[in-house]
């Protein structure tokens, strides 16, 4: 059967990172969370491995508690919602209290916004106002969709909820991200359940301890049948991994 690849092989040094998903409605359930899966996707495209995502309330001992954990664990924090016009948007003030450091209307934010709502004849109401309450010492990060800037402070990168938007803002500080060995993929499908396949399966990966396998069930076709992906930096190496699986396998 065909495999597929995906990636290029990249210096072998690991960068990691975690997000935080931040929101009342996320948690009830109203909103269905759709950044979880770009960002991960985003990151590991540009060599950055995410090694954990978390989901709090608006909650500011959640979301501070939260910070400093998440921080100092991984080498950058992404964080999602909570930085918009209303009152239960408290995520920049839970920032700055995680660092330590005041909050105040930052005049590079305004005049953002000052400049974003005048071209739409509108003025800067004190709602708006708020979105461009930012932490001391932080640096911004653009949102050419709808104005109102994210920011960065340390190694956490403080985003929009909206996808279109948490996209656009994580995109623009690419650039600066350091990046290390890209995780490349192969998908072996079996039209086999994972009970029959399970033994030789585990096996090959004692095999191989380098490699990142997994075995992810699913109906094809109607019947029962099982997805097998490996991971690896080196691509001589996943190759290998990969079509000695599949003799093992007799596919």
């Amino acid at each position: 059967m065909q495999t597929s690849v995906s990636g290029t092989l990249a210096e072998e040094r690991i960068v990691t990172a975690a997000l935080l998903v931040i929101g009342d409605e996320i948690l009830s359930g109203r909103t269905k969370d759709r950044n979880i899966g770009a960002v991960a996707e985003h990151l590991t495209n540009i060599g950055i491995r995410l090694r954990e995502v978390r989901v709090v309330p608006d909650d500011e001992d959640a979301i501070v508690a939260a910070v400093d954990a998440l921080r100092t664990r991984y080498d950058y924090l992404f964080t999602t919602g909570g930085i918009g016009p209303t009152h239960d948007d408290i995520t920049a003030d839970t920032i700055a209290k995680a660092f330590g450091v005041p909050i105040g209307v930052d005049a590079r934010a305004e005049k953002i916004l000052s400049d974003y709502y005048a071209a739409k004849g509108l003025g800067l109401t004190p709602a708006r106002l708020r979105m461009a309450r930012v932490p001391s010492g932080a640096d911004l990060i653009e949102n050419p969709v709808s104005g109102a800037p994210g920011f960065r402070i340390g190694n956490v990168f403080v985003m929009a909820g909206v996808p279109v938007i948490a996209d656009a803002m994580l995109r623009r500080v690419t650039p600066d991200l350091k990046t290390g060995a890209r995780l490349l993929s192969v998908t072996i499908p079996v039209n086999r359940p994972e009970s029959e396949i399970a033994d030789v399966f585990s096996a090959h990966q004692q095999l191989y301890r380098d490699v990142q396998m997994g075995s992810y069930p699913l109906l094809r076709d109607g019947r029962p049948a099982s997805d097998l992906v490996l991971r690896c930096s080196d691509e001589n190496r996943l190759a290998e991994a990969a079509e000695t699986l599949k003799v093992a396998l007799r596919l």
